[in-house]
């Protein structure tokens, strides 16, 4: 079965004038490069410049948060969270994603933007291929399709 979850629409906004930070995990750099070209080309396609997208570096998933605290600017709209943690012999897995998980909802919920949950969490790297642009489509376009309609709901309020 063939489930592309990225064929969304993107939704109805102005956002040429919206600045959005990408933070991208390096561990499994194969893999968030892909997840974070999707979700530049979508913010793209959706009419944010270039010049308006940043991208920063964490070493690895659990660093997500606290780059994204960094990489959050006053005029930021949004904080895309990129990474991968596949599953191994331990529960390393758990606790990194949980951490993280934590760690953005707080910030979302301070900074009242979003930080956006990118985290592939996967059983093996198959399955994240196929969520790198593979069978299953990119989870960064995914992401980026969710800041952009929480930055809308932000627009007409």
């Amino acid at each position: 079965m063939n489930t592309d979850l990225s064929k969304l629409d993107i939704p109805l906004g102005d956002f040429s004038s919206v600045n959005i930070a990408i933070v991208v995990s390096e561990y499994h750099l194969d893999i968030t490069g892909q997840l974070s070209e999707g979700c530049q080309s979508t913010f793209l396609q959706a009419g944010v410049t270039a010049d308006r997208i940043r991208v920063y570096h964490a070493p690895g998933a659990y660093e997500l948060p606290i780059t994204a605290l960094y990489a959050d600017r006053a005029d930021c709209d949004a904080v895309i969270c990129l990474g991968c943690v596949i599953k191994g012999d331990t529960d390393h897995d758990v606790y990194i994603n949980h951490a993280v998980a934590d760690g953005l909802m707080k910030l979302s919920l301070e900074r009242s933007k979003p930080f956006v949950f990118g985290l592939l969490t996967t059983n093996n790297k198959q399955q994240a291929l196929d969520r790198a642009g593979g069978r299953h489509g990119n989870k960064g376009v995914e992401c980026a399709l969710a800041a952009l309609k929480v930055i809308a709901i932000k627009q007409s309020v």
